[in-house]
């Protein structure tokens, strides 16, 4: 017989748990995550989950991070919860991003002005670079 693995934490202990829209569901005795094998869905790249959880610690807001890479702010939204993330609290500074190339990259540091200030983070996005630079709230 085939065996079935939970596709949540890959244990091998589950029992069916009925019939929905003609697939047989299952249980996982283990986490009791319900699912079907043969489940019509798409799984987000573990790269796009980590840059993800990346943009949410320096400060990025979940529809930020839709809007960059092009993932549900409520898919960020699990994963934060998920994995229990806790964002450092500072209340002087702000980051604000710029998505660039690989030249306009060279170009802004370059300019020495740029580089000054609380700090700049640079972190690759496919073919380009996601700059984001921590500025202090003005008061």
């Amino acid at each position: 017989m085939n065996q079935i693995n939970c596709p949540n934490c890959s244990n091998n202990q589950v029992v069916k748990s009925g019939i929905v829209n003609q697939r047989q569901r299952y249980k996982c005795k283990s986490c009791g995550y319900n699912f079907t094998v043969n489940k019509l869905g798409k799984r987000i790249d573990d790269y796009y989950v980590n840059k993800a959880l990346q943009l949410y610690i320096e400060g990025l807001s979940y529809r930020e991070i839709e809007r960059i890479l092009g993932i549900s702010h409520v898919s960020v939204m699990n994963w934060v919860k998920k994995y229990g993330l806790k964002r450092p609290i500072n209340r002087k500074y702000h980051p604000t991003y710029k998505i660039l190339t690989k030249e306009e990259l060279s170009n802004f540091f370059s300019d020495s002005d740029n580089i000054k200030g609380a700090g700049v983070l640079v972190t690759e996005l496919g073919d380009k670079f996601m700059l984001l630079k921590w500025e202090r709230f003005r008061d």
